[in-house]
């Protein structure tokens, strides 16, 4: 399990991805798109990703994205919620 100091840190960055794509997690989850325990399992993913610094830096230096980076272990839900 990866630690409380991991987590968080990819928790932001699920949350700043989402808000890139203009995808509010918290209103998905109140509206029923996504679920509390999809967004657990995304972080959880994110965790896995062997380039979390690159995400870190394409969040700080762009202001919009139409679509996650390639090897976005949550690309498939980001760009469902998108619609």
């Amino acid at each position: 399990m990866p630690s409380r100091e991991t987590l968080r840190l990819h928790a932001g960055l699920v949350d700043e991805m989402a808000k890139m794509l203009d995808v509010d997690l918290e209103e998905a989850a109140i509206g029923g798109s996504v679920s509390i325990d999809q967004i657990s399992d995304a972080v959880v993913r994110c965790t896995e990703c062997p380039n979390p610094a690159h995400c870190q830096s394409t969040i700080s230096d762009t202001a919009f994205l139409n679509h996650t980076p390639e090897y976005c272990r949550n690309r498939d839900l980001l760009h469902k919620l998108m619609s």
